[in-house]
């Protein structure tokens, strides 16, 4: 006997959330894909780097696990990343099918490049440094040829759940904000793929749009988070005007960065220098220019003006509308929030602690990265557990389970971070702007216990005010709710691991 089709929402159209859509309609299910702006929006078409995990004759999975273990601080967990770096290869040739161009050498074999942390050339590009753009591009054409019901424009406010006495609590759905109105969906299944919340920062490689809302509606929900002390801050963006992330994959070229003597200072940090993983990386950075009182510069000189346009198109056009000839000066950069590694806790198939709802991407706390991510794991995560997520969601017995935690999984924890209720919450009585700057200078890349203590008290004073009614209402509601969490979550974690680094005295990065 066959079995009914359920009915799947998910939530978001990065890498995460298009790979769900496709597995659950390819599996004959009811589709709904709800997404906060258009198609095409979010994270996704903005990563640069590339999708770590295709390894040539010498190279592993098991190579790539221990580079992902070491950068996670000792806290990745090893089963989460066996899944990753054991699946990665059949997600990659599921994207080459799906019509993802990666770049390939003139023999037509792919080329492969290397990224700080990693030992190896393991990572594809596509179109140089537009990665993230093409993986959005085939996947979106690829989802617009399913019977899949897409709902653009549609912003998620809250979760639904129901109370049932014998079943328990169970996710049946999300309520939305559309053309003005809330609206109720509903569904067997909700998949939450609707990335971070690097708004929580003055300076972030995000969209505006990455506030933070599914992480912030599976709070009010009850569902499980952890680790949203662990934001990665990237080292390198573009210190003038808006941010402009400068790819890791030119450090890998053999870019280098200087000081204002043109001294290579960051093996005064570690060996690997400039190759360090990115948490190292950024606090030197961050240390040197607050010492110099001016940016350290990236010095992509010995690289050559051809083989930085070929390799790195889009960075070489913007680098030159901003004045900067990357080709023959050095280039000022600062590090900027780039990627939360800490979110709704998942298992290794995306079931959160409340049946019915699975998670996938940013948005989620899969364990695959720990204290600090490695470099183009983000997509191949994507991928990854968007994939199993989508399996769980359609079978009907596996949906139904529970998360539980793992073996091993002692960081595992929730963030005691509680909602505001329906509909968002209560709205912040203070500027979005000014939340930014506090986060920034108090529970950003270089914190101390003292500054920590002031922006959870500050934070906790800033709760209330009117409900939330419109989006930008709603967003900064789903920040201040996040902010309060995050900080929570750092001043309990009393030693510096990872991208969360604790310092004895105060050290400004700038505002």
């Amino acid at each position: 006997m066959s079995r009914a089709a359920t009915r799947v929402i998910v939530v978001g159209s990065g890498i995460a959330g298009l790979t769900a859509a496709l597995h659950v309609a390819e599996a004959g299910h009811r589709t709904t894909l709800v997404t906060k702006d258009a198609l095409g929006d979010g994270c996704t078409p903005f990563a640069q780097g590339g999708v770590a995990g295709y390894y040539d004759s010498g190279d592993s999975a098991a190579q790539h696990a221990e580079d992902t273990l070491a950068a996670g601080g000792g806290l990745a967990e090893p089963a989460a990343v066996d899944v990753l770096v054991r699946e990665g290869a059949e997600r990659v040739a599921e994207l080459i099918t799906r019509g993802v161009a990666f770049d390939r050498a003139a023999d037509g074999t792919l080329q492969l490049g290397r990224e700080a942390a990693h030992r190896h050339a393991r990572i594809l590009h596509a179109g140089g440094d537009a990665t993230g753009a093409e993986i959005s591009r085939a996947l979106i054409a690829q989802l617009r040829s399913r019977p899949i019901e897409v709902c653009t424009q549609t912003f998620l406010v809250d979760l639904l759940v129901s109370e049932d006495p014998l079943a328990g609590r169970r996710v049946r759905g999300i309520r939305a904000l559309r053309d003005g109105a809330l609206v109720e969906i509903e569904a067997d299944t909700v998949i939450l793929a609707s990335g971070g919340a690097g708004q929580l920062y003055a300076h972030t490689t995000n969209p505006s749009g990455a506030t933070g809302d599914g992480i912030a509606a599976a709070i009010r929900a009850g569902a499980a988070v952890a680790d949203l002390e662990f934001m990665q801050f990237h080292p390198t963006v573009l210190a003038t005007g808006d941010a402009f992330l400068i790819s890791e994959a030119v450090r890998g070229e053999g870019a280098a960065l200087i000081d204002d003597d043109g001294r290579r200072f960051v093996f005064d940090t570690h060996p690997d220098g400039e190759l360090a993983p990115r948490d190292v990386v950024s606090r030197a950075i961050a240390q040197h220019a607050a010492a110099q009182g001016s940016p350290v510069r990236l010095d992509a000189r010995m690289i050559g003006a051809a083989r930085l346009a070929e390799r790195f198109p889009t960075i070489d056009r913007v680098t030159r509308d901003r004045g900067f000839d990357w080709a023959r000066e050095p280039i000022p950069v600062t590090p900027a929030a780039h990627y939360l590694m800490g979110g709704v806790v998942t298992d290794l198939d995306g079931r959160t602690s409340l049946a019915g709802l699975l998670a996938a991407g940013e948005v989620a706390r899969t364990g695959v990265h720990g204290a600090n991510r490695l470099a183009s794991n983000s997509l191949l995560e994507g991928a990854v557990f968007g994939a199993r997520a989508a399996a769980a969601a359609t079978d009907p017995f596996e949906s139904r389970k529970l998360l539980h935690p793992r073996r091993g999984s002692s960081n595992l924890r929730d963030s005691n971070a509680s909602g505001g209720g329906s509909g968002g919450g209560g709205g912040a009585n203070i500027s979005r702007a000014a939340l930014q700057q506090l986060m920034w200078k108090h529970v950003g890349l270089l914190r101390t216990h003292d500054g920590l203590a002031e922006a959870a008290t500050t934070l906790r004073s800033w709760r209330g005010g009117a409900g939330a009614t419109n989006r930008t209402e709603l967003e900064d509601a789903n920040l201040l709710l996040l902010a309060e969490a995050t900080a929570s979550a750092a001043v309990k974690r009393t030693e510096s691991v990872g991208a969360h680094h604790l310092s004895r005295e105060p050290a400004l990065i700038g505002a």
